[in-house]
Protein backbone atom coordinates (compact mmCIF):
# COMPACT_ATOMS: atom_id res chain seq x y z
CA UNK A 1 0.00 0.00 0.00
CA UNK A 2 1.28 3.35 -0.78
CA UNK A 3 1.27 5.76 1.71
CA UNK A 4 -0.89 8.32 3.07
CA UNK A 5 -1.12 12.04 1.67
CA UNK A 6 -2.39 14.88 4.29
CA UNK A 7 -4.12 17.73 2.82
CA UNK A 8 -3.88 20.87 3.87
CA UNK A 9 -6.44 20.89 5.86
CA UNK A 10 -5.87 18.18 7.85
CA UNK A 11 -7.55 15.18 6.30
CA UNK A 12 -6.37 11.45 4.98
CA UNK A 13 -6.21 10.61 1.78
CA UNK A 14 -5.38 7.64 0.26
CA UNK A 15 -2.97 7.03 -3.13
CA UNK A 16 -4.75 4.70 -5.20
CA UNK A 17 -2.35 0.87 -5.51
CA UNK A 18 -1.80 -0.14 -8.45
CA UNK A 19 -4.32 1.99 -10.55
CA UNK A 20 -7.17 1.42 -7.90
CA UNK A 21 -8.41 3.02 -5.16
CA UNK A 22 -8.14 0.91 -1.99
CA UNK A 23 -12.01 0.15 -0.90
CA UNK A 24 -11.35 1.15 3.00
CA UNK A 25 -10.38 4.53 1.72
CA UNK A 26 -14.18 5.29 0.64
CA UNK A 27 -14.75 5.47 4.55
CA UNK A 28 -13.21 9.02 5.66
CA UNK A 29 -13.69 9.42 9.85
CA UNK A 30 -16.38 11.91 8.91
CA UNK A 31 -18.15 9.60 6.92
CA UNK A 32 -17.51 6.86 9.55
CA UNK A 33 -18.68 8.98 12.73
CA UNK A 34 -21.67 9.98 10.61
CA UNK A 35 -22.69 6.29 10.17
CA UNK A 36 -21.88 5.61 13.77
CA UNK A 37 -24.86 8.77 14.65
CA UNK A 38 -27.41 6.83 16.35
CA UNK A 39 -31.10 7.10 14.14
CA UNK A 40 -32.91 9.76 14.64
CA UNK A 41 -36.05 9.29 16.26
CA UNK A 42 -39.49 9.31 14.84
CA UNK A 43 -37.59 6.92 11.58
CA UNK A 44 -39.72 3.57 10.53
CA UNK A 45 -37.94 0.14 11.82
CA UNK A 46 -36.54 -0.59 8.04
CA UNK A 47 -34.16 3.04 8.25
CA UNK A 48 -33.48 2.13 12.13
CA UNK A 49 -31.90 -1.51 10.91
CA UNK A 50 -30.49 -0.01 7.90
CA UNK A 51 -28.47 2.19 9.79
CA UNK A 52 -27.43 -0.30 12.41
CA UNK A 53 -25.85 -2.63 9.40
CA UNK A 54 -23.62 -0.01 8.32
CA UNK A 55 -22.66 0.84 11.66
CA UNK A 56 -21.75 -2.92 11.77
CA UNK A 57 -20.45 -2.60 8.10
CA UNK A 58 -17.64 0.57 9.01
CA UNK A 59 -16.59 -0.67 11.80
CA UNK A 60 -15.36 -4.28 9.84
CA UNK A 61 -13.87 -2.10 7.36
CA UNK A 62 -12.03 0.16 9.97
CA UNK A 63 -11.10 -3.33 11.69
CA UNK A 64 -10.17 -4.83 8.50
CA UNK A 65 -7.72 -1.84 7.43
CA UNK A 66 -6.28 -2.07 10.78
CA UNK A 67 -5.30 -5.10 10.63
CA UNK A 68 -3.71 -4.69 6.80
CA UNK A 69 -1.57 -2.34 8.63
CA UNK A 70 -0.70 -4.32 11.59
CA UNK A 71 0.05 -7.10 8.85
CA UNK A 72 2.64 -5.06 6.55
CA UNK A 73 4.07 -3.78 9.49
CA UNK A 74 4.58 -7.70 10.81
CA UNK A 75 5.94 -8.69 7.30
CA UNK A 76 8.42 -6.18 7.87
CA UNK A 77 9.31 -6.93 11.44
CA UNK A 78 10.00 -10.59 9.60
CA UNK A 79 12.13 -9.62 7.13
CA UNK A 80 14.10 -7.51 9.12
CA UNK A 81 14.84 -10.69 11.30
CA UNK A 82 15.22 -12.75 8.45
CA UNK A 83 17.99 -10.50 7.63
CA UNK A 84 19.95 -10.27 10.71
CA UNK A 85 19.64 -14.50 10.70
CA UNK A 86 20.88 -14.54 7.45
CA UNK A 87 24.12 -11.95 8.39
CA UNK A 88 24.41 -14.35 11.20
CA UNK A 89 25.02 -17.48 9.40
CA UNK A 90 27.27 -16.26 7.27
CA UNK A 91 29.69 -14.94 9.75
CA UNK A 92 29.69 -18.25 11.69
CA UNK A 93 30.28 -19.90 8.57
CA UNK A 94 33.23 -17.69 8.36
CA UNK A 95 34.18 -18.33 11.47
CA UNK A 96 34.22 -22.58 11.30
CA UNK A 97 36.46 -21.90 7.78
CA UNK A 98 39.16 -20.22 9.72
CA UNK A 99 41.30 -22.46 12.10
CA UNK A 100 40.96 -22.30 15.96
CA UNK A 101 37.81 -21.07 15.70
CA UNK A 102 35.08 -22.88 18.08
CA UNK A 103 32.01 -20.94 17.50
CA UNK A 104 29.29 -22.05 15.32
CA UNK A 105 26.11 -23.52 14.81
CA UNK A 106 23.43 -23.84 18.38
CA UNK A 107 23.17 -27.82 19.99
CA UNK A 108 19.78 -27.99 21.93
CA UNK A 109 19.24 -30.91 24.23
CA UNK A 110 15.40 -31.46 24.96
CA UNK A 111 16.08 -31.99 28.84
CA UNK A 112 18.30 -28.74 28.95
CA UNK A 113 16.24 -26.07 27.90
CA UNK A 114 19.07 -23.89 27.17
CA UNK A 115 21.35 -23.05 24.71
CA UNK A 116 25.15 -23.57 23.66
CA UNK A 117 26.62 -22.74 21.01
CA UNK A 118 28.97 -25.50 19.79
CA UNK A 119 31.00 -25.98 16.29
CA UNK A 120 29.73 -28.13 13.50
CA UNK A 121 32.41 -30.64 13.95
CA UNK A 122 31.93 -30.71 18.08
CA UNK A 123 27.97 -31.31 17.41
CA UNK A 124 28.37 -33.87 15.09
CA UNK A 125 30.24 -35.51 17.75
CA UNK A 126 28.00 -34.70 20.41
CA UNK A 127 24.99 -36.36 17.71
CA UNK A 128 26.93 -39.74 17.39
CA UNK A 129 28.04 -39.70 21.15
CA UNK A 130 24.31 -39.22 21.98
CA UNK A 131 22.42 -42.03 20.21
CA UNK A 132 25.04 -44.68 21.94
CA UNK A 133 23.73 -42.91 25.77
CA UNK A 134 20.10 -43.29 25.48
CA UNK A 135 19.54 -39.90 24.90
CA UNK A 136 17.62 -37.44 22.30
CA UNK A 137 18.93 -34.24 20.78
CA UNK A 138 18.50 -32.15 18.32
CA UNK A 139 20.84 -30.46 16.03
CA UNK A 140 20.00 -27.11 13.44
CA UNK A 141 22.25 -26.83 11.04
CA UNK A 142 21.76 -23.55 8.80
CA UNK A 143 24.20 -24.02 5.52
CA UNK A 144 24.52 -22.76 1.76
CA UNK A 145 25.90 -26.18 0.98
CA UNK A 146 28.26 -25.30 -1.67
CA UNK A 147 32.07 -24.44 -2.34
CA UNK A 148 34.32 -21.87 -1.96
CA UNK A 149 34.77 -22.06 -5.90
CA UNK A 150 31.30 -22.03 -6.62
CA UNK A 151 30.60 -18.83 -4.22
CA UNK A 152 29.73 -16.20 -6.61
CA UNK A 153 27.23 -18.27 -7.89
CA UNK A 154 23.53 -17.90 -7.07
CA UNK A 155 22.40 -20.94 -4.50
CA UNK A 156 19.90 -21.35 -2.57
CA UNK A 157 20.46 -22.18 1.52
CA UNK A 158 19.88 -25.71 2.60
CA UNK A 159 18.29 -26.94 6.10
CA UNK A 160 18.66 -30.30 7.81
CA UNK A 161 16.91 -31.39 10.88
CA UNK A 162 18.56 -34.65 12.64
CA UNK A 163 17.28 -36.28 15.46
CA UNK A 164 18.53 -39.45 17.25
CA UNK A 165 16.85 -41.73 19.46
CA UNK A 166 17.52 -44.63 22.06
CA UNK A 167 21.07 -46.16 21.28
CA UNK A 168 22.55 -47.97 18.53
CA UNK A 169 20.79 -51.81 19.26
CA UNK A 170 17.27 -49.97 19.62
CA UNK A 171 14.56 -50.76 17.43
CA UNK A 172 13.99 -46.76 17.22
CA UNK A 173 17.54 -45.60 15.91
CA UNK A 174 16.39 -43.94 13.07
CA UNK A 175 16.81 -40.13 11.91
CA UNK A 176 14.14 -37.93 10.74
CA UNK A 177 15.86 -35.60 8.72
CA UNK A 178 13.95 -33.00 7.05
CA UNK A 179 16.18 -31.09 4.89
CA UNK A 180 16.15 -28.36 1.72
CA UNK A 181 18.62 -28.14 -0.84
CA UNK A 182 18.26 -26.63 -4.17
CA UNK A 183 14.82 -26.29 -3.57
CA UNK A 184 14.01 -29.98 -2.99
CA UNK A 185 12.42 -31.06 0.33
CA UNK A 186 12.75 -34.59 1.13
CA UNK A 187 11.84 -36.51 4.14
CA UNK A 188 13.34 -39.48 5.59
CA UNK A 189 11.28 -42.67 7.58
CA UNK A 190 9.60 -41.54 10.99
CA UNK A 191 10.53 -43.08 14.06
CA UNK A 192 8.06 -42.72 17.32
CA UNK A 193 10.64 -40.82 18.83
CA UNK A 194 10.10 -41.16 22.96
CA UNK A 195 11.76 -38.13 24.80
CA UNK A 196 14.40 -39.41 27.22
CA UNK A 197 15.55 -36.63 30.40
CA UNK A 198 18.86 -36.87 31.23
CA UNK A 199 20.30 -35.02 34.45
CA UNK A 200 23.44 -33.30 33.74
CA UNK A 201 23.64 -32.26 37.52
CA UNK A 202 22.02 -33.79 40.63
CA UNK A 203 19.30 -31.94 41.37
CA UNK A 204 18.72 -29.77 44.57
CA UNK A 205 15.03 -28.92 44.91
CA UNK A 206 11.83 -30.64 44.70
CA UNK A 207 8.07 -28.82 45.04
CA UNK A 208 5.78 -31.03 46.48
CA UNK A 209 2.33 -30.05 45.71
CA UNK A 210 -0.63 -31.86 47.06
CA UNK A 211 -4.70 -32.23 46.75
CA UNK A 212 -6.15 -29.80 49.21
CA UNK A 213 -9.02 -30.97 52.16
CA UNK A 214 -7.50 -34.44 52.21
CA UNK A 215 -6.28 -36.21 55.57
CA UNK A 216 -4.41 -38.93 53.37
CA UNK A 217 -2.62 -36.73 51.77
CA UNK A 218 -1.70 -34.97 54.11
CA UNK A 219 -0.05 -37.62 55.84
CA UNK A 220 1.56 -39.06 52.76
CA UNK A 221 3.05 -35.58 51.92
CA UNK A 222 4.74 -35.63 55.68
CA UNK A 223 6.07 -38.85 55.21
CA UNK A 224 7.32 -38.33 51.76
CA UNK A 225 8.69 -34.86 52.95
CA UNK A 226 10.97 -36.32 55.68
CA UNK A 227 11.69 -38.79 53.56
CA UNK A 228 13.53 -36.51 50.78
CA UNK A 229 15.29 -34.58 53.44
CA UNK A 230 16.67 -37.52 55.64
CA UNK A 231 17.54 -39.76 52.61
CA UNK A 232 18.40 -37.89 49.91
CA UNK A 233 19.15 -34.42 51.21
CA UNK A 234 17.34 -31.99 49.00
CA UNK A 235 16.04 -28.68 49.63
CA UNK A 236 11.91 -28.80 50.12
CA UNK A 237 9.32 -26.13 48.83
CA UNK A 238 5.88 -26.55 49.25
CA UNK A 239 2.37 -23.91 49.25
CA UNK A 240 2.47 -21.71 52.35
CA UNK A 241 -0.82 -23.63 53.28
CA UNK A 242 0.91 -26.89 52.92
CA UNK A 243 3.76 -25.26 55.55
CA UNK A 244 1.31 -24.32 57.90
CA UNK A 245 -0.37 -27.80 58.73
CA UNK A 246 3.00 -29.40 58.57
CA UNK A 247 4.31 -27.00 60.91
CA UNK A 248 0.92 -27.57 63.42
CA UNK A 249 1.81 -31.16 63.43
CA UNK A 250 5.69 -30.91 64.41
CA UNK A 251 8.55 -28.36 64.69
CA UNK A 252 10.89 -30.73 62.91
CA UNK A 253 9.26 -29.52 59.48
CA UNK A 254 11.10 -25.88 59.72
CA UNK A 255 13.66 -26.33 56.81
CA UNK A 256 10.24 -26.46 54.63
CA UNK A 257 10.59 -23.87 52.11
CA UNK A 258 7.49 -21.43 50.61
CA UNK A 259 7.12 -18.45 48.65
CA UNK A 260 5.01 -15.17 50.16
CA UNK A 261 3.40 -13.98 47.23
CA UNK A 262 2.41 -14.25 43.73
CA UNK A 263 5.88 -12.40 42.60
CA UNK A 264 8.19 -14.94 43.97
CA UNK A 265 5.64 -17.86 43.00
CA UNK A 266 6.75 -16.69 39.04
CA UNK A 267 10.07 -16.73 40.38
CA UNK A 268 9.94 -21.02 41.07
CA UNK A 269 11.46 -22.63 38.12
CA UNK A 270 14.42 -20.66 38.69
CA UNK A 271 14.70 -22.61 42.04
CA UNK A 272 12.57 -25.61 41.69
CA UNK A 273 14.39 -28.79 39.82
CA UNK A 274 11.87 -31.02 39.84
CA UNK A 275 8.17 -31.24 40.93
CA UNK A 276 6.22 -34.14 43.08
CA UNK A 277 2.18 -33.71 42.51
CA UNK A 278 0.07 -35.75 45.35
CA UNK A 279 -3.42 -36.28 43.57
CA UNK A 280 -5.36 -36.41 40.60
CA UNK A 281 -5.37 -34.69 37.38
CA UNK A 282 -6.70 -31.53 38.84
CA UNK A 283 -3.48 -31.40 40.85
CA UNK A 284 -1.04 -31.63 38.25
CA UNK A 285 -3.16 -28.33 36.54
CA UNK A 286 -2.58 -26.47 39.18
CA UNK A 287 1.11 -27.12 39.21
CA UNK A 288 1.16 -26.06 35.57
CA UNK A 289 -0.78 -22.87 35.90
CA UNK A 290 1.73 -21.94 39.03
CA UNK A 291 4.08 -21.83 36.10
CA UNK A 292 4.15 -19.24 33.23
CA UNK A 293 6.76 -19.65 31.80
CA UNK A 294 9.47 -23.05 31.82
CA UNK A 295 7.98 -25.56 33.61
CA UNK A 296 10.52 -28.15 35.73
CA UNK A 297 9.73 -31.98 34.93
CA UNK A 298 6.60 -32.71 37.08
CA UNK A 299 5.91 -36.89 38.94
CA UNK A 300 2.34 -36.83 39.15
CA UNK A 301 1.16 -39.22 41.75
CA UNK A 302 -2.10 -40.72 41.72
CA UNK A 303 -4.44 -39.93 44.69
CA UNK A 304 -7.70 -38.73 42.52
CA UNK A 305 -10.67 -40.67 41.22
CA UNK A 306 -9.42 -40.47 37.25
CA UNK A 307 -5.53 -40.53 36.15
CA UNK A 308 -4.98 -39.75 32.73
CA UNK A 309 -1.67 -38.00 33.60
CA UNK A 310 -0.64 -39.32 36.77
CA UNK A 311 0.91 -42.65 36.18
CA UNK A 312 2.70 -43.42 39.49
CA UNK A 313 1.46 -44.97 42.34
CA UNK A 314 1.95 -43.66 45.93
CA UNK A 315 2.66 -47.54 47.66
CA UNK A 316 6.11 -47.28 45.29
CA UNK A 317 6.80 -43.23 45.75
CA UNK A 318 10.34 -44.28 47.15
CA UNK A 319 11.35 -46.06 44.52
CA UNK A 320 9.64 -43.86 41.33
CA UNK A 321 11.90 -41.15 43.14
CA UNK A 322 14.92 -42.93 43.55
CA UNK A 323 14.27 -43.93 39.81
CA UNK A 324 13.83 -40.27 38.62
CA UNK A 325 16.05 -38.41 40.79
CA UNK A 326 19.06 -40.96 38.77
CA UNK A 327 17.48 -40.66 35.40
CA UNK A 328 17.04 -41.19 32.73
CA UNK A 329 13.43 -40.96 32.46
CA UNK A 330 11.30 -40.75 29.61
CA UNK A 331 8.92 -37.94 30.05
CA UNK A 332 6.10 -36.80 28.23
CA UNK A 333 5.71 -33.14 26.26
CA UNK A 334 1.87 -31.52 27.24
CA UNK A 335 1.44 -28.37 24.96
CA UNK A 336 -0.35 -26.05 26.35
CA UNK A 337 -2.20 -22.78 24.63
CA UNK A 338 -1.92 -19.28 25.21
CA UNK A 339 -4.63 -17.34 25.15
CA UNK A 340 -5.70 -13.43 25.04
CA UNK A 341 -8.83 -11.44 25.49
CA UNK A 342 -9.09 -8.62 23.53
CA UNK A 343 -11.89 -6.04 24.21
CA UNK A 344 -13.81 -4.69 21.46
CA UNK A 345 -12.90 -1.27 23.17
CA UNK A 346 -8.86 -2.29 22.19
CA UNK A 347 -7.05 0.85 19.93
CA UNK A 348 -5.57 -2.01 18.25
CA UNK A 349 -4.51 -5.66 18.38
CA UNK A 350 -1.56 -5.79 20.64
CA UNK A 351 -3.81 -4.30 23.29
CA UNK A 352 -4.65 -7.37 25.46
CA UNK A 353 -5.62 -8.44 29.03
CA UNK A 354 -2.83 -10.78 30.39
CA UNK A 355 -2.51 -14.11 29.20
CA UNK A 356 -3.44 -17.23 30.20
CA UNK A 357 -2.08 -20.70 29.60
CA UNK A 358 -4.08 -24.02 29.51
CA UNK A 359 -2.86 -27.25 29.39
CA UNK A 360 -6.66 -29.21 29.13
CA UNK A 361 -9.08 -26.44 27.49
CA UNK A 362 -10.36 -23.18 26.72
CA UNK A 363 -14.20 -23.12 26.84
CA UNK A 364 -16.97 -20.64 25.07
CA UNK A 365 -20.46 -21.28 25.94
CA UNK A 366 -23.51 -19.12 26.43
CA UNK A 367 -23.49 -19.13 30.14
CA UNK A 368 -27.02 -18.60 31.97
CA UNK A 369 -28.51 -17.24 28.34
CA UNK A 370 -31.15 -19.37 27.11
CA UNK A 371 -29.94 -18.14 23.40
CA UNK A 372 -27.73 -20.57 21.15
CA UNK A 373 -23.86 -18.96 21.13
CA UNK A 374 -22.96 -17.11 18.11
CA UNK A 375 -19.16 -17.22 17.22
CA UNK A 376 -17.46 -16.07 14.24
CA UNK A 377 -14.08 -18.62 14.20
CA UNK A 378 -11.41 -17.72 12.29
CA UNK A 379 -7.79 -19.45 11.69
CA UNK A 380 -4.62 -17.25 10.90
CA UNK A 381 -6.96 -14.91 9.33
CA UNK A 382 -9.39 -16.86 7.10
CA UNK A 383 -12.57 -17.71 8.26
CA UNK A 384 -13.52 -21.08 9.70
CA UNK A 385 -17.23 -21.21 10.31
CA UNK A 386 -20.18 -19.71 12.44
CA UNK A 387 -20.95 -21.90 15.50
CA UNK A 388 -24.16 -21.55 16.85
CA UNK A 389 -24.92 -23.78 19.82
CA UNK A 390 -23.49 -24.44 23.16
CA UNK A 391 -20.06 -22.90 22.47
CA UNK A 392 -17.08 -24.08 21.41
CA UNK A 393 -13.86 -26.33 22.84
CA UNK A 394 -10.52 -25.42 21.73
CA UNK A 395 -8.18 -28.06 23.38
CA UNK A 396 -5.09 -29.57 23.49
CA UNK A 397 -4.31 -32.93 22.97
CA UNK A 398 -3.53 -33.51 26.44
CA UNK A 399 -6.84 -32.05 27.24
CA UNK A 400 -8.29 -34.54 24.08
CA UNK A 401 -9.43 -36.97 27.02
CA UNK A 402 -11.71 -34.29 29.11
CA UNK A 403 -14.27 -32.01 27.87
CA UNK A 404 -13.61 -32.61 24.34
CA UNK A 405 -14.11 -36.19 24.87
CA UNK A 406 -17.33 -35.94 26.42
CA UNK A 407 -18.27 -33.14 23.54
CA UNK A 408 -17.95 -35.85 20.82
CA UNK A 409 -13.84 -35.24 20.12
CA UNK A 410 -11.20 -37.84 19.03
CA UNK A 411 -8.87 -38.78 21.93
CA UNK A 412 -5.47 -37.64 20.74
CA UNK A 413 -1.92 -38.52 22.09
CA UNK A 414 -0.92 -36.03 24.16
CA UNK A 415 2.74 -35.49 22.26
CA UNK A 416 0.98 -35.18 18.80
CA UNK A 417 1.38 -31.06 18.47
CA UNK A 418 -2.15 -29.72 17.45
CA UNK A 419 -5.50 -28.02 18.57
CA UNK A 420 -8.60 -30.02 18.76
CA UNK A 421 -11.88 -27.58 17.30
CA UNK A 422 -14.98 -29.51 18.93
CA UNK A 423 -18.16 -27.62 19.21
CA UNK A 424 -20.79 -28.17 22.06
CA UNK A 425 -24.49 -29.53 20.90
CA UNK A 426 -24.46 -27.51 17.66
CA UNK A 427 -26.89 -26.98 15.79
CA UNK A 428 -26.26 -28.48 12.79
CA UNK A 429 -26.12 -32.27 11.67
CA UNK A 430 -22.47 -31.77 9.80
CA UNK A 431 -20.54 -29.95 12.51
CA UNK A 432 -17.87 -32.26 12.93
CA UNK A 433 -14.84 -31.55 15.13
CA UNK A 434 -11.20 -30.79 13.68
CA UNK A 435 -7.78 -31.29 14.64
CA UNK A 436 -6.00 -28.35 13.38
CA UNK A 437 -2.17 -27.91 13.36
CA UNK A 438 -0.12 -26.66 16.25
CA UNK A 439 0.87 -23.25 14.00
CA UNK A 440 -1.89 -21.94 13.33
CA UNK A 441 -3.51 -18.88 15.45
CA UNK A 442 -7.26 -19.18 16.30
CA UNK A 443 -9.38 -16.27 16.63
CA UNK A 444 -13.20 -16.90 17.96
CA UNK A 445 -15.17 -13.06 18.67
CA UNK A 446 -18.68 -12.48 19.31
CA UNK A 447 -20.24 -10.79 16.09
CA UNK A 448 -22.13 -7.58 17.05
CA UNK A 449 -25.59 -9.07 15.75
CA UNK A 450 -25.07 -11.98 18.88
CA UNK A 451 -28.06 -11.97 20.84
CA UNK A 452 -26.67 -12.63 23.75
CA UNK A 453 -22.70 -12.38 25.99
CA UNK A 454 -20.69 -15.40 26.11
CA UNK A 455 -18.34 -17.00 28.71
CA UNK A 456 -14.82 -18.40 28.54
CA UNK A 457 -13.34 -20.25 31.16
CA UNK A 458 -9.54 -22.29 30.88
CA UNK A 459 -9.38 -25.03 32.74
CA UNK A 460 -12.80 -25.22 34.11
CA UNK A 461 -11.83 -21.13 35.93
CA UNK A 462 -11.03 -17.67 35.07
CA UNK A 463 -13.97 -17.27 33.92
CA UNK A 464 -14.52 -14.00 31.51
CA UNK A 465 -17.45 -12.37 30.15
CA UNK A 466 -17.29 -11.49 26.29
CA UNK A 467 -19.39 -8.85 25.07
CA UNK A 468 -20.18 -8.18 21.47
CA UNK A 469 -17.47 -7.15 19.08
CA UNK A 470 -14.67 -8.99 22.39
CA UNK A 471 -12.44 -11.80 20.73
CA UNK A 472 -10.39 -14.79 22.28
CA UNK A 473 -6.93 -15.38 20.93
CA UNK A 474 -5.31 -18.82 21.00
CA UNK A 475 -2.29 -20.20 20.12
CA UNK A 476 0.30 -23.35 20.93
CA UNK A 477 2.32 -21.42 24.15
CA UNK A 478 6.41 -21.94 23.73
CA UNK A 479 6.31 -24.02 26.87
CA UNK A 480 5.24 -27.35 27.17
CA UNK A 481 5.03 -29.12 30.60
CA UNK A 482 7.15 -32.43 31.04
CA UNK A 483 5.37 -35.11 32.69
CA UNK A 484 7.69 -38.54 34.14
CA UNK A 485 6.47 -41.63 32.29
CA UNK A 486 6.38 -44.66 34.10
CA UNK A 487 7.05 -46.60 30.84
CA UNK A 488 6.89 -44.51 28.08
CA UNK A 489 4.60 -41.93 26.65
CA UNK A 490 2.54 -44.49 24.08
CA UNK A 491 2.21 -47.10 26.95
CA UNK A 492 0.86 -44.42 29.70
CA UNK A 493 -1.68 -43.00 27.13
CA UNK A 494 -2.66 -46.42 26.04
CA UNK A 495 -2.99 -47.81 29.85
CA UNK A 496 -5.02 -44.68 31.09
CA UNK A 497 -7.78 -45.01 28.03
CA UNK A 498 -8.13 -48.53 28.77
CA UNK A 499 -8.15 -48.22 33.09
CA UNK A 500 -9.77 -44.67 33.42
CA UNK A 501 -12.41 -45.07 30.38
CA UNK A 502 -12.41 -48.88 29.96
CA UNK A 503 -11.82 -48.09 26.49
CA UNK A 504 -13.30 -50.77 23.82
CA UNK A 505 -14.14 -52.78 26.82
CA UNK A 506 -16.38 -56.12 25.70
CA UNK A 507 -16.82 -59.43 26.21
CA UNK A 508 -14.89 -61.92 23.96
CA UNK A 509 -16.84 -63.78 21.54
CA UNK A 510 -17.30 -67.52 22.26
CA UNK A 511 -15.42 -70.08 19.42
CA UNK A 512 -18.33 -72.74 19.76
CA UNK A 513 -20.70 -71.29 17.41
CA UNK A 514 -20.79 -71.72 13.63
CA UNK A 515 -17.53 -72.06 11.64
CA UNK A 516 -16.76 -71.15 8.38
CA UNK A 517 -16.44 -74.53 6.07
Amino acid sequence: MSPSKFTSTGEETLQPENGIINSFSLFSEKAVDEILQPPVQGTDDHLIEFSEAMRTVAKTLRRAAEGKAAAQAEAAEWKRRYDLEKARNLQLERKEQSPGEQDGDYYEAVGNFANRPVSSNVANKQFEKCCGENGICSHEVLRDGESDSVSKMVRKASFRLSWCCKGEQSDQHKHDIVSFERGNITTAGRSSRQISLRWESDPRTVLVLTKPNSISVRILCAEMVRWLREQKKLDIYVEPRVRAELLTESSYFNFVQTWKDDKEMLLLHTKVDLVATLGGDGTVLWAASMFKGPVPPIVPFSLGSLGFMTPFHTEHYRECLDSVLKGPISITLRHRLQCHVIRDAAKHEYETEEPILVLNEVTIDRGISSYLTNLECYCDNSFVTCVQGDGLILSTTSGSTAYSLAAGGSMVHPQVPGILFTPICPHSLSFRPLILPEHVTLRVQVPFNSRSHAWASFDGKDRKQLAAGDALVCSMAPWPVPTACQVDSTSDFLRSIHEGLHWNLRKTQSFDGPRDS
